[in-house]
């Protein structure tokens, strides 16, 4: 009876016990929600108390859709709200015609960052450069405004100009930029011969990226004489903001025989995903360096971690921005949208780029162009530098056939062109140094 009594006991801790744990998260759970649906009677009293007592008449789409824009903006510098206006724009966007600045912009410090100019755009033409912040637009102080409003802020009849205040690191005082708003049609990629390299510059990702490049390459190498004349690629990724995810990883796919490209994590395991490369590199092999900056960023840091990572190609310039988040856009009733963030990408090796960005394998620094000096082209020009074969009834060189001395003359050519694109770009000047250099170690490895 006593052992009945104990067990009958023991029965009912252990009902105790399980009620407890089974009860215990279900009454939190309800408790949560209760709060939830509080806040939300605490949002509706606040509401009424604005439609009603605010000293000016208030339309109530917009406060309902700046607490929205208020809510995802408190998440993180990229969730936001599209209104439709800015939906069907971004959708535009995303095909290579827009109208504007031609800026990629986030928010830092209360102020608008520019992650970078646009090639050829108004704001490139006028000298905004990444990093750039933007703290006022004609004369209005963007402080306190959030990205969207900035942006609003900017737009305007095309043809009109706006005047944006700039701070800039290493001018001690700000700086005013008139720029003149014009269609943005952006050329995602193009592609040119630079010597004996092709280089392929791409501005941004988005549908036209890939057919851009690919048929660029195809003119490019058939004017050269094929892979075999050329001694590799420079892909120039600098002040590229990124754009379309899968044109991102199309175009590192491009170049990879194999091989994960980029994985994304989400809140959930089961919201990864993950793109892996298929046979076939459009080059064969051939030596790669990739350019890349601080206005380098989202799918352009996916595009040169997952070759730095395969160890594809030499990754030369400086840290890039650091933008290792992916934004979904949830189109919502009404023609709206929101942009929210909803996973992480990395690179093949498990890196984060989160804030960290991709770290150059190569460490180069664009140096500041001199400024010219008046009157030093016509000087050089007038007095050209003297040499040896310059000299009346110098003597000949018959150590080398005729055929040998024009093809002396042409790489002393090659060499001046080299010398002046170091003044004009020396990242890429130098780029197409290691090129050479690879070129040369395959050639001798052979």
């Amino acid at each position: 009876m006593k052992k009945f009594a104990m067990a009958a006991v023991g029965g009912v801790v252990a009902g105790i016990l399980a009620t407890t744990q089974i009860a215990g998260p279900l009454l939190a759970q309800e408790s949560n929600e209760a709060n939830v649906y509080e806040q939300l009677d605490l949002f509706g009293i606040v509401f009424e108390r604005i439609r009603n007592q605010y000293v000016e008449d208030v339309d109530e789409g917009d406060l309902i859709e700046a607490a929205i824009n208020g809510m995802l903006t408190s998440l993180d510098p990229h969730s936001s709200f599209l209104p439709p206006r800015d939906f069907q724009d971004m959708q535009v966007d995303t095909r290579g015609e827009f109208g504007g600045l031609g800026i990629e912009v986030t928010q830092e410090e209360g102020y608008v960052k520019v992650i970078t100019p646009m090639d050829g755009t108004p704001a490139f033409e006028a000298g905004v450069e990444a990093g750039d912040f933007i703290t006022a637009v004609d004369g209005e102080n963007l402080l306190g405004l959030t990205l969207e409003e900035a942006v609003e802020l900017m737009r305007g009849p095309i043809g009109s100009d706006i005047v944006v205040t700039i701070v800039r690191e290493g001018l001690e005082e700000p700086i005013d930029i008139t720029i003149t708003r014009d269609t943005i049609k952006l050329t995602a990629a193009r592609v040119r011969q630079e010597g004996d390299s092709v280089v392929v510059r791409v501005s941004t990702f988005n549908d036209q990226t890939m057919p851009n490049v690919l048929s660029g390459l195809e003119t490019a190498l058939e004017e050269a004489g094929g892979l075999e004349a050329i001694n590799g690629i420079v892909l120039d990724l600098r002040n590229n903001p990124g754009g379309l995810l899968n044109a991102g990883v199309d175009l590192a796919d491009a170049f990879l025989e194999q091989g994960e490209i980029v994985s994304t994590r989400g809140r959930e395991a089961s919201d990864g995903d993950r793109f892996a490369a298929r046979a076939g590199d459009v080059i064969e092999g051939l030596p790669m360096v990739v350019l890349i900056n601080g206005g380098s960023a989202s799918a352009s840091e996916i595009v040169a971690g997952a070759l730095q990572d395969h160890r594809r190609a030499v990754v030369v310039g400086t840290k890039s921005f650091g933008k290792g988040s992916v934004q979904t856009i949830m189109p919502l009733q009404g023609d709206g949208a929101i942009r929210l963030t909803t996973s992480r990408y990395y690179t093949p090796s498990g890196r984060s780029i989160q804030a960290l960005g991709i770290s150059p394998d190569i460490v180069v620094v664009q140096p500041p162009r001199r400024p010219a000096v008046e009157g030093e082209e016509e000087e050089t020009n007038a007095r050209p530098r003297r040499s040896e074969s310059s000299l009346r009834g110098s003597l000949s060189n018959d150590s080398l056939t005729e055929d040998q001395q024009e093809q002396v003359r042409k790489e002393q050519e090659a060499a001046v062109k080299a010398a002046e694109l170091r003044d004009e770009d020396y990242q890429l000047a130098y780029a197409i140094d290691i090129l050479k250099g690879l070129s040369a170690i395959d050639v001798a490895a052979e």
